[in-house]
């Protein structure tokens, strides 16, 4: 009786109860919280086990269907466009809400170590995104090379035809066995949001947020902007589609991304949303792994700039209207040329304070509390991977609109374009 009533709940809500839950219990237990971690990491590490094989199978299913109709290309410029178009407004966001705020002081907090990192030019990123071993690339979860690897066979199979259709025909299986498999592991994640919302609350607690409460709050508002109002306006205003409708299915996703902080550990949620509104299975299968990769609104344009202007007002370093202009582009571009760098997000904030010539050493003084900053940061950059996949999808008839507007669990058939 009881497990049917648990069966007839809609994922969402079972998702926002294990949220508030979670978020109770560390409030009430406190560090003693700590003690249901492993239930969040065994949520981790079984989304985590998905990642490379789903992102390799669902690319080639992707590009040979996409490629087949001959619109991969103006599909991909679309895509990218809008990465870009979405990142530099993020930016200006950052700027301006920063700016508005005084989050200077004296700051209590302990800094901790920074350690220096090797940035990459832009020539061997390129060279960085080419597996010389697209075994190992899996093993390690390099998912940007498994996107190359996974393409270039996609590219192949189209060129040779026929004589490649048992090929695709085994990554076609293997697509919609990972598909089951993830429904599978996703039941998890209610149990999971749980166990990390818990620990996140009991490990830090209000009182360790408030010497930095300022750069938080206005990193928090900057974001729910730009959710709300830039891809919310884009839901409505590009695609002609009821933005509540959008959040509301987008919400599961967005849940998992605040409590994992992870965009690639949240690939399979944000898989399952997408298809619930509607997006063609092999349209979200390439546009949802290259925007964990390379769409980083929260990370690339929205933090790095409020970073900035805190670090300098800390400092007492007086920014100029070139300063600005000077983060709001290299926040952009530092989005993508970072993508395939461990820590994407400090290695962004680092170049952006190397070009305006910022101290480094500002990074201690939020490294302490990156892991709450980088909760809303990877809601952003998924809600905006999931917001491309159905404008864009809309623009190229990759989207059931009928679909968009039903409360009823998309069909497990596959996808048709």
């Amino acid at each position: 009786m009881i497990l049917q009533t648990l069966k007839r709940i809609p994922f969402w809500q079972k998702v926002i109860a294990g949220f508030v839950l979670g978020t109770l219990t560390g409030v009430g237990l406190g560090e003693s919280a700590v003690m249901l971690k492993p239930l969040g990491d065994l949520f981790i590490s079984a989304i985590k086990m998905l990642v490379a094989p789903l992102v390799l199978c669902a690319i080639v299913v992707s590009i040979t269907s996409l490629g087949s109709q001959g619109n991969l290309k103006r599909l991909s410029f679309k895509t990218l466009a809008m990465f870009m178009f979405t990142g530099t407004i993020a930016s200006f966001i950052g700027l301006t809400v920063g700016s508005l705020i005084d989050m200077g002081g004296n700051l209590a907090l302990a800094t901790s170590e920074v350690r220096e990192r090797d940035i990459p030019g832009f020539a061997q990123v390129l060279l960085n995104m080419i597996p010389v071993n697209p075994f190992a690339s899996l093993a390690e979860g390099n998912v940007l090379q498994i996107i190359v690897f996974a393409a270039l066979i996609g590219i192949a199979i189209n060129a040779v035809g026929e004589k490649a259709a048992p090929l695709k025909n085994v990554f076609e299986a293997g697509a919609e066995v990972m598909f089951q498999l993830t429904r599978m592991v996703l039941k998890l994640t209610p149990i999971g949001v749980f166990g990390l919302m818990a620990w996140v609350v009991g490990e830090y607690g209000l009182s360790t947020l408030l010497p930095l409460g300022k750069f938080i709050m206005a990193i928090y508002i900057a974001a729910l902007i730009h959710i709300v109002f830039v891809y919310g306006g884009l839901v409505k205003l590009a695609a002609g589609l009821s933005p509540v409708q959008f959040f509301r299915k987008a919400m599961p996703a967005q849940i998992v991304a605040f409590s994992t902080a992870s965009s690639f550990g949240t690939l399979p949620a944000s898989s399952r949303c997408t298809e619930s509104m509607g997006v063609s299975k092999r349209y979200s299968a390439f546009v949802l792994p290259l925007g964990a990769t390379m769409n980083m609104d929260g990370c690339g344009g929205i933090y790095p700039a409020i970073a900035a202007i805190f670090i300098a007002q800390i400092y007492g370093i007086p920014l100029d209207m070139t300063d600005y202009m000077l983060i709001a582009v290299t926040a952009t571009v530092a989005s993508v040329g970072t993508a395939g760098v461990p820590g994407s997000a400090m290695v962004m904030l680092t170049v952006t304070l190397g070009v305006i010539g910022l101290p480094l050493e500002g990074i201690a003084f939020i490294a302490a509390i990156d892991r709450i900053i980088d909760m809303i940061r990877t809601a952003t950059n998924v809600t905006g991977d999931m917001m491309t996949a159905v404008v864009i999808g809309k623009s190229e008839g990759q989207l059931d609109v009928e679909q968009f507007y039903s409360d009823e669990k998309p069909s497990q058939q596959p996808a048709t374009l």
